[in-house]
């Protein structure tokens, strides 16, 4: 039976969020009927399939938690890890059917392939480009895609005037902190029908991470819960874990949601500017952009032109028009060697050593100074994560809190690792090494102006915001540094097992004695590694 002849099931499945998961499974466990599995083909559904996916994996994992943390038996356990893999891979099949069937929908519609000597050119008369605009009063837009910042424009012009009811105001102008509030009310308490609006839909899907790492956050606290009592004990727990796994699925579910409409309001904007008037506009901007590029750079022009040729003399591509070969030509452009020359002629160029990037410099630190490797880990479930550190003076410690990505958590083991080391140490400066470009980052810049709200775009949950706060009052004895990370150094290779460690012990998964095992092994392989780094560590 065709498609099109389950026409009822398809609306059906499309209004049902329930309807449409319990089909999704039940066509991923090979028990769908045939009408069923007919129309969950339609492309209608391709979108909604990957909401309803988001959702039943994060239940799944909860339900494989949940086994773990109770008296299960292994075969239960087993079932259930085998039912969470089939649900991961069939999310990551749907996920992968929508880019397709999205990509199929966008060439249907778009605009014929620009001549490649333009495609190429765009890298050098971009600036001319912007002229062009601002001389016609457009926007400037970007040298690749100049339409992108056009039809932001056109947008506007066409939705403007018109008057926006009031809950989207409200949720237009309300701060960060209130719209995520609103996200986590629209997720566990009534779904909010104003968040799909084109007025706040993207604001909507830009925060949705932030609500959903809020969910995790809950689903950790009530993971702790859980850890703190006995087998016997633990049945109102759990089902307060499941209750945390319930609302963390529908902020997965509604954030995935979410992506699917900003991404249809993103194509409906692109459309306004690929067809009709718009279109014409853009066409003829680039036309007169590359007229005055030609005008005022023929040398570069006849430059672009000839490396065109010589392409197409043997492109296999260039019956299509070259579609992508635009990209490796403009890097061949961009490759011309720079015009600064020695005494000689020739094009200098400072040494540079191969693996000067592995490298965090030390050479510049007083005797005196304190230093140390800190690193994190986090897990998948929850927003528990674990942290530890190693210091040249063979000091070691291991801890865990909560953090809503590997950034915040590698923060918090650089403020741990930093707090801990200035009270040992009352009047040493304290260096900390990270191999987290993010970390170091937002450590170092709140390090600078003294404020830790420079932070707070990484740092999301009160514990690391707390522990940023405590080392402002220490902040002209502490530096932090990048060191790569996995490349054989000992104090970086022990603090990874000790974050490790510290991970499983914070989520159950080794027993206390075990752990202590575990952390006297760890550190007795650090043996005579422990002293002074050398300049380069």
């Amino acid at each position: 039976m065709k498609t099109t002849e389950h026409t009822e099931l398809i609306r059906r499945f499309a209004d049902d969020f329930t309807a449409l998961q319990e089909a999704v499974l039940s066509q991923m466990n090979g028990v769908c009927a045939p009408e069923t599995a007919a129309a969950l083909e339609h492309a209608s559904l391709v979108g909604p399939v990957t909401v309803v996916l988001a959702h039943a994996d994060v239940l799944a994992r909860g339900a494989v938690r949940r086994a773990e943390l109770s008296v299960q038996p292994p075969e239960r356990l087993r079932q259930l890890r085998a039912h969470a893999r089939r649900v991961r891979r069939a999310r990551s099949q749907a996920e992968t059917r929508y880019k397709e069937e999205r990509a199929r929908r966008l060439g249907r519609r778009s605009r014929p392939v620009d001549p490649l000597e333009w495609r190429v050119a765009r890298t050098a008369f971009h600036e001319t480009l912007r002229q062009e605009l601002r001389d016609r009063g457009l926007p400037d837009g970007t040298p690749q895609a100049p339409e992108s910042d056009l039809a932001q424009w056109a947008w506007d012009r066409r939705t403007a005037g018109g008057e926006l009811p009031a809950p989207v105001r409200a949720l237009r102008d309300c701060d960060d902190d209130a719209f995520v509030e609103a996200l986590l009310r629209d997720a566990r308490e009534e779904e909010n029908p104003y968040l799909p609006h084109d007025a706040v839909v993207e604001r909507w899907s830009r925060h949705a991470r932030a609500a959903q790492a809020w969910g995790r956050y809950a689903i950790g606290r009530a993971e702790q819960d859980v850890l703190a009592c006995p087998f016997s004990a633990r049945r109102t727990r759990l089902d307060a874990l499941a209750d945390a796994y319930q609302d963390t699925a529908v902020l997965a579910a509604r954030s995935r949601e979410a992506l699917l409409r900003v991404t249809d309001l993103h194509d409906r904007m692109r459309a306004d500017v690929t067809t009709g008037p718009f279109a014409e506009l853009v066409w003829e901007c680039r036309a007169a952009a590359l007229a005055r590029f030609a005008d005022a750079e023929p040398t570069a022009w006849r430059g672009v032109r000839e490396l065109v040729a010589r392409h197409r003399s043997d492109c296999p591509e260039q019956t299509d028009g070259c579609p992508h070969c635009h990209h490796a030509l403009a890097a061949v452009l961009a490759d011309t060697p720079p015009a600064d020359t020695d005494e000689d002629g020739e094009h200098s160029a400072a040494a540079v050593p191969a693996d000067a990037d592995r490298y965090a410099l030390l050479t510049d630190l007083p005797d005196t100074a304190v230093v140390a490797v800190a690193d994190a880990a986090v897990g998948d479930e929850s927003a528990l994560s674990g942290y530890g550190w190693a210091a040249e003076d063979g000091t070691t410690e291991r801890g865990d809190s909560f953090a809503s990505s590997s950034g915040e958590a590698e923060v918090i083991g650089v403020c741990a690792a930093a707090l801990s080391l200035l009270e040992r140490h009352e009047h040493a400066p304290v260096v900390i090494l990270c191999d987290s470009t993010e970390a170091v980052g937002v450590v170092d810049a709140a390090l600078r102006t003294g404020d830790p709200a420079a932070g707070h775009r990484t740092l999301l949950f009160p514990e690391s915001r707390q522990l940023m706060d405590s080392l402002m009052r220490h902040r002209h004895r502490v530096q932090v540094r990048w060191l790569k990370g996995h490349i054989g150094h000992d104090l970086n290779e022990t603090a990874d097992a000790l974050a490790r460690l510290a991970l499983r012990r914070a989520t159950g998964r080794i027993p206390l004695s075990a752990a202590r095992k575990e952390e006297t092994r760890i550190v007795r392989s650090l043996g005579s590694g422990a002293g002074r780094l050398p300049a380069a560590a």
